[in-house]
């Protein structure tokens, strides 16, 4: 689901591609940064443009815990968009990258320009984001654990709504899920606690105001195959 726009500014200490502190222009127009996510599977994929810079700190940091809350198991990041990046774009990069292990989740980079490229490289700091399968290693056991045991707690609720979802309204547990988490997302809910807004509606708890539009917009949405 697309995010709203806004900008961001060129900060001190920019790293560029294939050029030195010496080739950098004397002034820069920065690029308007825009972030944009949208559900695939049990994860969200966040799309990132622009510049990350001290500027956007807290709005890019935001945005990404947002998109965090709404996934299950956590954010695969597509950066190949980002034209400038600090040390403060990474910075709030492995800060929620913390707030996603201490959820049980994982935040992976799917894609990244030369830019991020570049400062993982000098960083270190590129095996903090890769996937399960680029660790020699394999996934950590620790944060293994933790999924498994996030996911016992809150799965069975969540596969309850689907399957409420799917009586209700004819849908196939793909459209189920679908509409679980795009309102979610639209509700700002986090999902396990939409799924006990839906399991309770069935024990004649009506979900609130909002949840209810929203889910019923969500329904018709797949129905249409919009």
């Amino acid at each position: 689901m697309p995010e709203p726009a806004y900008s961001a500014s060129s900060a001190g200490d920019m790293v560029e591609a294939g050029a030195g502190a010496e080739d950098s222009p004397p002034e820069h127009r920065p690029e308007q940064l825009t972030v944009d996510s949208r559900a695939d599977g049990d994860r969200v994929v966040v799309e990132v443009r622009g510049e990350l810079c001290l500027e956007v700190d807290h709005e890019f940091k935001d945005r990404l815990y947002q998109a965090l809350e709404h996934s299950v198991s956590g954010l695969d990041l597509d950066l190949s968009g980002v034209g400038f990046c600090d040390c403060s774009g990474l910075n709030a990069l492995l800060r929620v990258r913390r707030q996603a292990l201490a959820d049980g989740k994982t935040i992976t980079v799917r894609a990244a320009g030369p830019v991020v490229e570049r400062l993982f490289e000098l960083t270190g700091t590129q095996p903090l984001f890769a996937s399960d399968a680029e660790h020699d290693g394999g996934p950590d056991l620790g944060v293994e654990v933790v999924q498994l045991r996030r996911a016992m707690r809150t799965r069975p609720t969540i596969d309850l709504a689907r399957g409420v979802l799917m009586a209700t309204f004819g849908l196939s547990p793909d459209q189920a899920w679908e509409v679980l988490v795009h309102s979610s997302q639209n509700t700002n809910t986090k999902l396990h606690r939409l799924a006990e807004h839906l399991v309770e509606a069935v024990q004649g708890e009506p979900p609130p105001e909002a949840v209810q539009q929203e889910v019923a917009a969500a329904v018709a949405r797949v129905e249409s195959g919009a």
